[in-house]
């Protein structure tokens, strides 16, 4: 009689664990903005950025800084619906007298998405602005214009937005 209620005590203790939920590396998470540049001159030509500085303002570390870049991902708010980025041409060397800042702001409306247990959520955004007012003027703009090639953002294996300089 002892015996079967070990067995059963047994039986059910490991019946009740459960395997242990971790988010596979693999799984879909929030995606970047994916940004390519082009040449103003000639649009179908992919163009490298020297020394491209971008950065959220009131922040000082660069979100992306490197030199000689021609794609860029850079991370949109899941808390809000819209996220603004300095783009500052010569702004990844020691030199700050050649630096040309742009600013940029990106609207959108956010998709929550649950994933699973182990990951949580994930967020989905869709560029709700046109091709105005997001590049705020000022008298030396690097960039020329801005196109939106894809405004919803799912993945990072395309490109999302085109600037031309």
């Amino acid at each position: 009689m002892k015996q079967l209620l070990f067995i059963l005590l047994i039986t059910f203790t490991l019946s009740s664990c459960e395997k242990d939920d971790i988010c596979d590396p693999a799984t879909s998470t929030t995606p970047s903005l994916v940004i390519q540049f082009y040449d103003a001159d000639s649009p179908n030509n992919v163009q490298t950025v020297t020394n491209l500085k971008v950065i959220a303002p009131g922040f000082t570390n660069a979100v992306s800084g490197t030199s000689g870049v021609s794609k860029i991902t850079i991370p949109l708010k899941t808390s809000g619906d819209s996220t603004s980025f300095e783009f500052i041409e010569n702004g990844g060397d020691a030199d700050t007298t050649d630096d040309n800042t742009d600013v940029l702001q990106f609207t959108y409306t956010r998709k929550n998405i649950y994933v699973s247990r182990a990951c949580g959520y994930k967020v989905n955004f869709d560029l709700t602005n046109t091709n105005t007012n997001i590049l705020t003027a000022d008298t030396d703009n690097w960039i020329q214009s801005i196109v939106i090639a894809q405004p919803n953002i799912e993945t990072e294996n395309e490109t999302h937005i085109k600037i031309y300089f």
